[in-house]
């Protein structure tokens, strides 16, 4: 028997958001060794989407970029009837794009970041999802990204830890409904992770000042077998939970 025979998702069709950095670049990547074809979506950064289609590619897998926001119906509308239309059908939803823009103070939150965060990361993540459940089937799924700040908080990240949170209810919520089709629907909330959004928003420095037991940062490579566990067979058992990649951390959820 070749390799080809023990990949573990073997001609599996995956739509990734904010898969062009980060944890959604390491889910695709990891994705496409086990066999999949991956459709990526990216809001801006043109250099870092060709990378990962270039490693994509180097992997003998086909893939799809298309640059636009979540938070606009059509454009989800669009990423997923063109999805299917290249791939043949569409197995897997990945919602992962996300911003954060810290405060220290309440008083700081501008508008117009609390709700381009809104957008971005529960409301833009509703409509992807919206656009893609009726094309999937028995056996599919959807995988999530929340966070530990869900049910730590975060004193700078006030507007994003409520995003996050109301994606876990998100999530067990379309779970609940998912039941009758037979998708299941989870969530992955990592801990402080070491990527492109932290560094940009923290610098260099730990994204929480209290380390995990752990003692260090997760790589998105370390976060990434976990939604792969949650897009396999593995799991046949679970929906409408949440795994926590977190180095630790206690979070009682």
């Amino acid at each position: 028997m070749t390799k080809e025979n023990f990949l573990q998702l073997k001609d599996k069709s995956v739509l990734i958001s904010g898969a062009d950095s980060g944890i959604g670049k390491a889910v695709a990547l990891l994705f496409a060794k086990e066999g999949a074809n991956i459709a990526i979506i990216y809001h801006s950064d043109d250099n870092e989407a060709e990378k990962t289609k270039s490693q994509i590619e180097e992997l003998g897998r086909k893939v799809l970029l298309f640059s636009g926001d979540v938070n606009d119906s059509q454009f989800c509308k669009e990423s997923v009837d063109k999805t299917i239309s290249k791939f043949g059908k569409l197995d897997i939803l990945i919602n992962n794009a996300g911003i954060q823009f810290p405060a220290d103070d309440i008083m700081e939150l501008k508008e117009e970041n609390i709700r381009t965060t809104f957008n971005a990361n529960i409301i833009g993540m509703i409509l992807l999802t919206q656009a893609a459940f009726p094309n999937l089937k028995k056996g599919d799924c959807i995988i999530n990204t929340t966070s530990a700040t869900a049910y730590q908080g975060h004193e700078q990240l006030l507007d994003y830890s409520a995003t996050k949170g109301a994606i876990v209810t998100f999530t067990r919520s379309l779970a609940l409904q998912s039941k009758p089709k037979g998708i299941r629907v989870n969530a992955v909330a990592p801990g402080p992770v070491a990527t492109p959004l932290t560094k940009e928003t923290f610098g260099e420095e730990e994204e929480d000042p209290n380390k995990p037991p752990l003692e260090r940062n997760a790589t998105p490579e370390e976060v990434a077998a976990s939604f792969l566990f949650l897009a396999t067979k593995a799991s046949s058992q679970i929906t409408g939970q949440v795994l926590h990649p977190n180095g630790g951390l206690i979070v009682n959820g």
